[in-house]
């Protein structure tokens, strides 16, 4: 592959810190590599140096003649009264973008809900996110370097992206560098790995999955490295080799060593164990949605007849689209709105504890010190039988003793979103909501993170785009469709994606028949019923081999793991759709 761009024995230092010392990496054509790191490590220096927007104290940038590289940063600014068009495409005439089919592939993906000439300046915050992704992704670069492209992004925004950029160049061109904490967009999107860590980058071979592997076993090998990081990728990697959903780059790592490696790794939480300590604290009643129907002052209704019942240590995920509701049905569940009709149940000894997206509840506290904020808190607080010194949880979430005399309006925004997670564990709620929880986190703090929600004995709602988060720390998810339901999703974050995709017949059988079912139209519906129960355990029969094969299989020919890992998303799709069609028409024989 041929070379793209690099640097060669860099080094920079700012007046606090060394960043790097002596670092040389390069980038070929095909490579997409995925950058993870500590927030404050380097990881966005390292983009700016590479894009020669910051000149290095030592060492050099080198570029093949002629290269164009576009970069996405953290930062959207733009004249505010441009129009969306005019940053998108600039001056072009109309006949030559729209004549572009990967231009019109962006268009449709990122800002197909927007105003074409609206100004920028009336646009949120995550709108703006899509019109600067777009306006990047709408031209042609060479290498594309994006700094946390997925912040604002929903699920479907997500998955285009992926899909976008993983057929935006043929394997062997182009080159894609991206930051991001969403790590099923790692493993999605990525064939290699940087960790940028005490001024090195460290290379390590396939996506998040392989990087969790590769990292576990170079720690263990190295008895300097602190058993706590060991024990979390450990966890971490149990999770992963136990079939997680959508893992589309669980096999580019041997499995053999990883099998091997979690032998002995008992499940990420005791959820029977969870479940008594969560009864203990909740009895039996936590919140319960019947019949529940909400329309805003205006009319527009936004649910319509749902029924949810929350338990003891249950713990959901919901997902859906940006303005489908999520956040009001959060407001539903605490009491904070009132249905326009149903009922909605609280329990009398729930108490609710909600890490907002802004984590505005640190602002009144903005001169406050992070130490003496802690110290006004309790010393240790029991997790069913077991006392936890506070001092542990700071630790454990990553505060180290020179971060504690910080005052709070200093923090960053990760370190805020850390800090208001420990005070609402803190205050010991029995219901934790986390509202996009993932933003500003590197993977190493989610990690720490999911480990303090596996031994958290309570009831857990997680609203997120994040599909690793979701799948990770709760048990169940649910869709918001858009169509004031609420669904189910039995096959998780894939089923929803795959009910959100157009409808083809084939793909999705016509079930729906006239009120009053016939005796034909029933004997016909049940033929079919048994039709797609045989069809079910054969596609489950043949992911059963597709899975064998790829443990089999040579673990370095990437072409073959690349050819059944396709195949397995192809059954895993039709078996979501099967089932799916199968239950539909129980539901109406019912």
């Amino acid at each position: 592959m041929s070379h793209l761009l690099g640097a060669e024995a860099i080094s920079h230092e700012f007046p606090t810190k060394r960043v790097f010392d002596s670092v040389t990496v390069g980038i070929s054509a095909g490579d997409r590599i995925g950058i993870v790191g500590r927030n404050g490590d380097g990881k966005s220096t390292l983009l700016k140096i590479l894009t020669k927007q910051l000149s290095p104290d030592q060492g050099r940038v080198t570029m093949r003649s002629g290269l164009d590289v576009g970069f996405l940063s953290q930062a959207d600014k733009f004249d505010p009264e441009l129009s969306i068009a005019s940053v998108v495409v600039g001056d072009r005439p109309e006949f030559e973008w729209a004549s572009d089919a990967k231009i019109r592939d962006v268009l449709s993906g990122l800002v197909a809900d927007l105003d074409w000439n609206a100004p920028v300046g009336r646009l949120s915050g995550g709108q703006l996110r899509r019109v600067a992704l777009a306006r990047l992704l709408a031209a042609n670069h060479d290498v594309i370097m994006l700094d946390e492209p997925t912040n604002h992004l929903d699920v479907d925004g997500v998955n285009w992206l992926a899909q976008h950029l993983n057929s935006r160049w043929t394997k062997s061109q182009g080159g894609l560098l991206v930051i991001t904490h969403d790590r099923w967009f790692l493993d999605a999107v990525c064939n290699t790995m940087w960790e940028v860590v005490a001024g090195r980058v460290e290379p390590f071979q396939g996506g998040y999955a392989a990087y969790v592997q590769q990292r576990a076993e170079r720690n263990r090998q190295q008895a300097a490295i602190e058993a706590r990081r060991q024990n979390l990728l450990r966890k971490e990697l149990a999770w992963l080799g136990r079939g997680a959903p959508a893992r589309t780059a669980k096999p580019k790592f041997r499995i053999d060593a990883a099998l091997e490696l979690i032998a002995n790794e008992p499940a990420p939480r005791d959820s029977i164990e969870l479940a008594k300590l969560a009864s203990s604290r909740l009895g039996k009643d936590v919140v319960d949605l019947e019949s529940v129907s909400y329309a805003t002052p205006d009319g527009k209704q936004i649910f319509k007849d749902i029924t949810l019942r929350l338990g003891p240590g249950d713990r959901i995920g919901l997902v859906g689209a940006n303005g489908a509701g999520k956040t009001t049905l959060l407001q539903l569940m605490t009491g904070e709105l009132s249905p326009s009709s149903g009922r909605v149940k609280i329990g009398k000894t729930v108490k609710f504890a909600k890490l907002s997206q802004d984590v505005r509840e640190l602002n009144e506290f903005a001169d406050d010190r992070i130490f003496n904020m802690i110290a006004r808190e309790k010393t240790a607080f029991v997790v069913g039988k077991k006392e936890i010194p506070t001092g542990q949880l700071v630790e454990q979430l990553g505060f180290e003793s020179q971060e504690l005399q910080t005052p709070v309006k200093e923090l960053s925004g990760g370190q805020r979103r850390r800090f208001q997670l420990l005070r609402l564990l803190f205050q010991e709620p029995n219901v934790l909501i986390l509202d996009e929880p993932t933003n500003d986190l590197d993977t190493d703090m989610l990690a720490a993170m999911e480990d303090l929600l596996d031994i958290w004995p309570g009831t857990l709602i997680v609203v997120s785009h994040d599909r690793y988060l979701l799948e990770r720390v709760t048990d169940n998810q649910y869709a918001l469709l858009g169509d004031g339901k609420l669904r189910h999703l039995t096959g998780g974050v894939e089923q929803y994606l795959a009910l959100k995709r157009p409808k083809t017949k084939s793909a999705q059988p016509e079930t729906k028949v006239p009120e009053g079912l016939s005796g034909a139209d029933r004997r016909n519906m049940e033929k079919e019923a048994g039709r797609l129960e045989r069809l079910t355990a054969k596609l489950e029969v043949e992911l059963e081999r597709v899975g064998l094969a790829l443990a089999q299989a040579d673990q370095s020919n990437y072409e073959v793991l690349a050819e059944l890992v396709a195949e397995q998303g192809r059954l895993r799709s039709e078996l979501a759709q099967t089932e799916e069609s199968w239950l539909e028409i129980l539901e109406l024989l019912q």
